[in-house]
């Protein structure tokens, strides 16, 4: 098969283009036809083996955790799916190796779910891994519910552009950080107010709007940004975050829990975005797409981190 790998940690050109044995499903899992492949920022840092102490890693390795496409073959006991069925995944193993930048991906076939009609291969393949840290960030770790004002950082962005819509679709009311470029795109995702964060300080800017303070702020950004977040929850309340913390007790001491997310595999959240996704309650925006072999251009995009909405590998 086709692949994207790396023999050695480093920059973007360490990413190689070439042919690896195709794999085979054992028993319990499924083999797909990848047709398209996410990138996430995520990628990056395991390409730089910042990833090491979380997940074991073994070389060589195909990054990408996004994964859209066809059941090709399937592992002895496998009952829930077929080959030509249209799936997509959110393909972390427990030991990085195997990712979706190749033509086959195999997968244990309950981390897998049926892609939604509704949309095409790239943007498929965009969902998985940010609509699940949106979702496992706002209601498995912060507790989200119906009617509680909640501040998004990096709106525009994957993750961010997901949380929006999810915590708008829970009946709450939503503030988010984005550049006065992406106001409108922000804004038609269902944003309450957009805080141009180039122009002025968050902090001001939502304390005008809830003396109080939020009850959940979202950070996807990290450093300053996720310190300065803590000023802006009422006592009591979240402040998630989807980056280590920094000072997790200074951030406690203000009253305000501070609650650390590491997305996980779900295919029952899969099948609910899914649902989502066909009743129009729910959108993505591929901002770009990629042949393969040019993962090294898509690599050095994402590292920018001024990227609206979700870039894409294209596998034909």
């Amino acid at each position: 098969m086709k692949a994207i790998y790396f023999t050695t940690y480093g920059e973007p050109d360490v990413l190689q283009y070439g042919s690896l044995p195709d794999p085979a499903p054992g028993p319990g899992e499924v083999r797909i036809r990848v047709r398209a492949a996410g990138v996430n920022p995520v990628d990056t840092k395991v390409r730089r083996g910042l990833v090491q102490s979380r997940i074991p890693h073994v070389l060589p390795i195909v990054p990408g955790w996004d994964a859209a496409g066809e059941i090709d073959a399937v592992g002895s006991g496998v009952t829930r799916w077929k080959p030509g069925q249209a799936v997509y995944a959110y393909a972390r193993k427990p030991v990085v190796q195997w990712g979706a930048y190749a033509e086959y991906l195999v997968l244990p076939e309950t981390q897998v779910a049926a892609k939604p009609a509704s949309l095409d291969w790239n943007e498929a393949a965009s969902v998985p891994l940010a609509a699940l840290t949106a979702w496992q960030s706002l209601f498995d770790t912060a507790g989200l519910e119906r009617g509680q004002r909640v501040l998004i950082h990096a709106g525009a962005g994957g993750v961010g552009g997901f949380a929006i819509q999810l915590a708008k679709h829970a009946g709450c009311w939503v503030a988010a950080t984005a550049s006065a470029a992406n106001r409108d795109y922000v804004r038609s995702l269902g944003a309450d107010e957009v805080i141009d964060y180039t122009a002025v300080d968050f902090r001001p800017a939502v304390r005008s709007m809830l003396p109080v303070g939020v009850d959940v702020a979202y950070d996807t950004v990290g450093g300053d940004v996720q310190d300065r977040s803590a000023e802006v929850v009422r006592p009591g309340g979240v402040l998630v975050s989807i980056l280590a913390f920094r000072d997790r007790e200074a951030i406690e001491a203000r009253g305000v829990s501070a609650r650390y997310l590491f997305v996980s595999p779900n295919v029952e959240q899969l099948d609910k975005l899914a649902a989502l996704f066909e009743r129009g309650a729910l959108r993505t925006r591929v901002s770009r797409v990629w042949p393969l072999e040019q993962a090294i251009e898509a690599h050095r995009q994402i590292q920018t981190g001024h990227t609206a909405g979700k870039l894409v590998l294209s596998i034909a």
